[in-house]
């Protein structure tokens, strides 16, 4: 706190340094195979209470700074405790009101003093000549009182705001899953029904697909064949089409009708390597990387729901033509399947040239028969693809899933319009979830901002009325130091005494 922030003060305010009014004492070791945990007394370290003793350093109400480590963070302690070594302490006496000096070093932020460029550590003499205003001790405790009725009412309102906050997050859960469950929107079979009109279930959709795949894969095999002059003399090859195996959907739940279940390998489009991951890890020390070129999608580019630039990893042009193979192609599923197993996204239509890497793995789907966002949708909300998902994981050193284990996940699969009402309705809703979290969220960042402007207010004079009739704080100054000169004096005639004895 600058002398230029301290002008203007209110009548019976001064100006004092720290280390005239708040002298710090040096807290003593204290190892935790040296403590009776079974005692009342609490250990204080720079990171705040360790544990307890049954037995204190200090004898009154202590205000204790983090000395090492958490440096410069401030705790109030209303009863006797045992400071470490790893922190600085002051006693409370008849004309310090610790509660206060402990909001004003708070808004100090005292770790902005360390000047360490090894181990992180407040020096006393950097603290001590810090200049900070000193009420009169009555306002002190006005201050005090003002700050924690504000404060108060301020909690309040954040706890109100983070309910507000998790509800929305159950929300937006309950509206994902329910949406997975034929639950959102009337399904087709119900409109079907009711317009006088057939429809065609997704069963029959999925066999139409999955036979008009295998029909595509043998006219590209017998080109190839005639293209090499070696043209088939019976049906024999057609043998060699490995179709993608049906889901065991007896431990899954009773879909809606006109639903069918299908694996992600039943639901792949015909293209190649429709479902892959990438050739190397993201990491930021990997020889592969460079500052500057085509973005390599990594784990931290998959959010839940979202694509996100964020933290990102690239390589140079000429890797990515080598690595073409691998490109994320627009409208392709992204799923995270190490670290934080799960995570799904939609390729933007705008995302220029990228590649996946080894823990994210590209989903090409064929969109006749289901949208990527709808399986998104699915991946990030139904129960029983999370259970599939987690219930496959391997590793224990690193977890995670491989391709062959995504590729059997089941995913209940309604008919396409029906995928389109459902999602235009998961859409509408997360929408006006996403507008109240911006909301609540910025008036998060409001009542931090209240905070600092409530103790703004508190130091500058403006919180509390004055009173004329205070004992102007010159003269608890004064009092102040009288009180540690006879401290002091009193230690040195204790210490020959001690000697003396000693001998």
């Amino acid at each position: 706190m600058s002398g230029s922030e301290l002008d203007g003060l209110p009548p019976n305010w001064i100006k004092a340094c720290l280390g005239d009014v708040l002298p710090l004492s040096y807290g003593k070791g204290l190892t935790e195979k040296n403590r009776d945990s079974s005692g009342h007394v609490p250990v204080y370290g720079s990171s705040g209470i360790l544990g307890h003793h049954s037995a204190a350093l200090t004898t009154r109400a202590t205000l204790v700074v983090g000395r090492k480590g958490s440096v410069g963070e401030v705790y109030y302690s209303a009863v006797p405790c045992w400071p470490i070594d790893t922190t600085y302490f002051v006693e409370e006496t008849e004309s310090l009101n610790l509660p206060f000096f402990a909001y004003l070093l708070k808004a100090m932020r005292l770790g902005q003093l360390d000047k360490s460029t090894a181990v992180p550590g407040l020096s006393r003499d950097d603290y001590n000549v810090v200049e900070i205003p000193i009420p009169p001790l009555r306002e002190q405790g006005r201050i005090v009182a003002e700050i924690e009725k504000q404060f108060t009412r301020r909690e309040a309102a954040v706890e109100a705001l983070k309910r507000v906050r998790a509800n929305l997050k159950r929300y937006r859960t309950s509206v994902l899953k329910t949406a997975c469950e034929g639950r959102l929107v009337p399904t087709e079979a119900e409109l079907a029904r009711a317009e006088g009109r057939d429809y065609e279930p997704a069963e029959k959709l999925l066999a139409r697909i999955l036979k008009e795949r295998r029909a595509r894969w043998e006219a590209d095999q017998l080109a190839k064949m005639h293209a090499a002059g070696k043209p088939p003399k019976d049906d024999k090859w057609k043998a060699k089409y490995k179709e993608p195996a049906a889901p065991d959907s007896s431990n899954l739940p009773q879909l809606p009708e006109g639903w069918v279940w299908a694996t992600i390998d039943q639901l792949l489009s015909s293209q190649p390597r429709s479902l892959q991951s990438g050739p190397f890890g993201s990491n930021l020390h990997h020889s592969e990387f460079v500052q500057e070129g085509l973005l390599a999608i990594g784990i931290d580019n998959v959010l839940d729901g979202r694509f996100s630039i964020g933290r990102a990893h690239h390589i140079t042009e000429e890797k990515f033509a080598s690595l073409s193979k691998y490109a994320a192609r627009p409208h392709d599923v992204l799923v995270t399947v190490m670290a934080t197993i799960g995570r799904c996204c939609v390729v933007p239509a705008t995302l220029e040239p990228a590649i996946v890497t080894k823990h994210v793995y590209r989903i090409t789907v064929n969109q006749t028969g289901i949208r990527p966002h709808y399986l998104v949708c699915c991946i990030r909300g139904d129960d029983s693809v999370r259970k599939q998902l987690y219930g496959q994981v391997r590793g224990q050193t690193r977890p995670g899933l491989n391709g062959e284990i995504l590729g059997t996940v089941a995913i209940p699969i309604p008919p396409p319009a029906e995928q389109e009402r459902i999602l235009a309705e998961v859409e509408r809703r997360l929408s006006v979830i996403d507008e109240l979290e911006a909301i609540v969220e910025a008036n998060l960042k409001r009542a931090e901002r209240l905070r600092q402007a409530i103790l703004k207010r508190a130091f500058e004079g403006r919180l509390v009325p004055q009173d004329p009739s205070d004992e102007p704080a010159s003269v608890l100054l004064e009092r102040i130091r009288a009180e540690r000169e006879a401290k002091s004096a009193s230690v040195k005639l204790v210490k020959p005494a001690r000697k003396v004895v000693a001998q």
